[in-house]
């Protein structure tokens, strides 16, 4: 499992955008993880699905409504990473009016959540594997804190805890 002074694994996520710009097409667009998070402070958090209960209602709102909070505490963006697909963390995105405050990136084949060794396996529900509920501030590539959740939880890997490790 990922730890406090690891460097995030090299994976490539995928954001979904609605507009053009920044080299970026409408559509499902690369992130690459080493490269996104090079020279900057970011705040991760990686829940295990889409428009599940918790994380519709709890996990991202407190994290858009904190957004102002986080970036005075000098964190550049935040990600929320999911194992669904780009065009549904853009339904999401949408539906959670997460604007340009958090980055929804997908996890489509669980590449990032293995090779941070933070998995969840909800095979028996009908999910696959997924990543685990968890947080993390990360500063220049490398794990600064990190926050995981016991099954089933929400109550280390949310926006107020996170934001008082990145005043810290």
């Amino acid at each position: 499992m990922i730890k406090v002074g690891d460097s995030l694994p090299s994976a490539t996520l995928q954001e979904y955008s609605e507009v053009e710009g920044e080299g970026c097409s409408i559509g499902p667009n690369p992130v690459d993880v080493t490269k996104a998070a090079a020279g900057k402070t970011i705040a991760l958090f990686a829940l295990p699905g889409a428009f599940t209960p918790t994380c519709s209602a709890k996990h991202v709102p407190g994290y858009v409504q904190h957004y102002d909070d986080f970036k005075a505490a000098g964190v550049d963006e935040i990600w929320c990473v999911s194992v669904n697909d780009a065009f549904v963390m853009g339904a999401w995105a949408r539906d959670q009016n997460t604007g340009t405050k958090v980055r929804m990136l997908a996890d489509g084949s669980a590449a990032f959540a293995t090779a941070t060794g933070l998995t969840l396996d909800l095979t028996s529900r009908g999910m696959g594997v997924r990543s685990n509920r968890y947080s993390m501030l990360v500063k220049d590539g490398k794990v600064a804190t990190l926050n995981v959740e016991g099954p089933g939880k929400f109550e280390v890997s949310d926006a107020d805890t996170l934001l008082a490790q990145a005043k810290g």
